[in-house]
């Protein structure tokens, strides 16, 4: 059973920076990981995803030029950096993994693709 944990998440200005990491409990070079998250009444959305090989990313058009996604396999670690936020940003932020042997360059869009999450973290952009 795969595990993952989300930090970094925090209160930030708008057009500041922060770094979300998510932890694997075990090697994460077969999954795709995908970050999502949820603003309160909100539905959860698609952030970015990154292929099991990593030569893949997806961006939602909202966080495209801003947030990059990366991944670290020695470290069974995914980051989500994310610069110039805004308070729209603001939302509890998810990762989730669905194994991807095969397809090495698939990403995911959709939450439903997803077998694996986090708890979450919160991130909050507010003057």
């Amino acid at each position: 059973q795969l595990q993952l944990v989300e930090s970094g998440g925090g209160l930030v200005q708008p057009g500041g920076s922060l770094r979300l990491s998510c932890a694997a409990s075990k090697t994460l070079d077969v999954y795709a990981i995908g970050w999502f998250r949820q603003a309160p009444g909100k539905e959860r959305e698609g952030v970015s995803c990154i292929s099991s090989g990593g030569g893949n990313t997806y961006y939602v058009d909202s966080v495209k030029g801003r947030f990059t996604i990366s991944r670290d396999n020695a470290k069974n670690t995914v980051y989500l950096q994310m610069n110039s936020l805004k308070p729209e940003d603001t939302a509890v932020y998810y990762c989730a993994a669905v194994q991807s042997v095969v397809f090495r360059r698939r990403v995911f869009s959709g939450a439903n693709e997803y077998r694996y999450w986090g708890q979450g973290t919160q991130v909050a952009v507010s003057s």
